[in-house]
């Protein structure tokens, strides 16, 4: 039996423990007692009922919700074209071009995208109008526009592994290019499109540059309100404020893992059937 180095197991277990101590150690804070996020005073959850109580907190969170629901599944749709596209035609006009418009927000920090839309929509406001004041709007197109680059990213690659002897398979059996979109396409790479829908909606909803550049008055996302309340120090609302993110991400991707492997193995129980039969 080959046994592993032990350097680089233990390399492994530096890096989990470097990403997830002070994680277990928020989590455990935020039934702190005291008033100080560092000092135990004891088990308690009042800052969860005081939490829930806060009103600006509530508002923060429904509104940066909002915002990555509406961005996120805009996001995917346009993703999803633009990555089916990228995979499917080798060779059309402007395609180098369009490729490197999909690259360049991946590659470009976050700072510049955020000086750039807000200069966007400052000479939109002067030349026709709209927008007539940063905010809700703002955000959510700010958001689609370097989400959907990731959606395009991962159904780029996954259209690619993708075999398309099955779609030619039913074309030659009399399907149109549209029913083989819907019926062969779209089931095959679903995965992806659930897994970009899912990281555009991670992104989107803890955007904190972006946003701060494209954000007005009464428009303020929760990630921003955290930001606002740590710059005063780290308190203990705060960590049960992002034990409760953390928690809904980790309940959200153990669905979502739930749900691809669900799929893939009902596609791959559908081509073994599909190959019986021949």
């Amino acid at each position: 039996m080959t046994r592993r180095p032990v350097f680089l197991i233990s390399v492994l277990a530096f890096g989990f423990a470097f990403l997830y101590i002070p994680i277990l150690s928020m989590m455990v804070y935020s039934f702190n007692a005291s008033r100080l996020a560092t000092v135990w005073g004891g088990f308690s959850t009042k800052w969860y009922v005081s939490l829930f109580s806060n009103k600006q907190v509530i508002d923060a969170l429904l509104l940066s919700l909002k915002i990555a629901l509406i961005s996120s599944s805009v996001a995917t749709v346009i993703g999803a074209m633009a990555g089916i596209v990228l995979a499917r035609f080798s060779r059309f006009r402007g395609r180098t071009l369009f490729s490197g418009l999909v690259i360049a927000p991946l590659i470009m920090p976050e700072v510049i995208t955020g000086i750039s839309l807000l200069l966007f929509f400052i000479m939109m406001a002067d030349w026709i109008g709209w927008p007539g004041a940063r905010g809700f709007t703002t955000i959510t197109l700010a958001h689609i526009t370097f989400s959907a680059v990731f959606v395009t990213t991962i159904v780029q690659a996954r259209m690619a592994q993708s075999d398309r002897a099955i779609e030619e398979a039913a074309m030659d059996l009399g399907s149109r290019p549209w029913q083989v979109m819907f019926d062969v396409t779209l089931p095959v790479i679903f995965p992806a499109i659930l897994s970009g829908w899912l990281l555009a909606f991670t992104i989107s909803l803890d955007d904190v540059v972006i946003t701060a550049f494209t954000t007005g008055p009464g428009s303020t996302t929760l990630p921003l309100l955290i930001w606002a309340k740590v710059k005063l120090g780290v308190t203990p609302d705060i960590n049960a404020l992002a034990t409760l993110m953390v928690l809904a991400v980790g309940i959200g991707v153990v669905a979502a893992g739930i749900i691809m492997n669900r799929s893939e193995k009902r596609r791959l129980a559908e081509e073994r059937l599909a190959f019986r039969d021949q």
